[in-house]
């Protein structure tokens, strides 16, 4: 049995270059999601007008990893404190998100933030990390499928994503694809 979980740590070329390395992921998909417009594509959303989110879709198997270690991965891979940013890409499809398909995840996700917040994970910064129902999910495009995977040497793969992968590689070794 498989579950899905839905994401939003900023670009998803960057998320997605992380989580298809992660044992018992078993597929990635870039996509948007909780916005009102009915499959928008990349254009609309990042006019900031349709209310997504740039998200990856992940199915798991939950014999492998568990909820907890995906979004454990998730708080160390992207900076859960900015709100509508990460890094130099801003707006609200940057947003930091959870988005849930069970009430299972959902606690996950809520204790867990409430853990990162007890403890001061973040220096004192709040974490601004929306967790909700999935909802109006769409895939995007087929370019920014597997972006990372066909263009290693762009720009924007070497100097933001390949330093995410490596932090998941180092971090998390345990966790790493054989």
């Amino acid at each position: 049995m498989t579950e899905t979980l839905v994401l939003g740590g900023g670009c998803f070329w960057c998320t997605e270059a992380v989580y298809v390395r992660v044992k018992g992921v078993l597929d990635v998909e870039s996509g948007y999601c909780n916005g009102q417009t009915v499959q928008p594509t990349y254009e609309q959303v990042c006019s900031g007008r349709t209310g997504h989110n740039e998200v990856v879709k992940l199915e798991y198997d939950p014999s492998q990893i568990s909820t907890r270690e995906l979004l454990e991965i998730f708080f160390v891979i992207h900076d859960p404190t900015t709100l509508n940013r990460q890094g130099n890409d801003r707006g609200t499809q940057y947003r930091s998100g959870i988005y849930f398909t069970t009430t299972a995840q959902a606690e996950v996700a809520r204790a867990l933030v409430g853990e990162l917040t007890q403890t001061d994970a973040f220096d004192g910064d709040a974490i601004v990390t929306e967790v909700l129902s999935l909802d109006n999910y769409s895939a995007a495009e087929d370019y920014h499928q597997d972006f990372f995977e066909r263009n290693p040497g762009q720009g924007y793969c070497l100097a933001v994503a390949a330093p995410k992968v490596a932090k998941f590689r180092k971090t998390f070794a345990r966790l790493v694809k054989d």
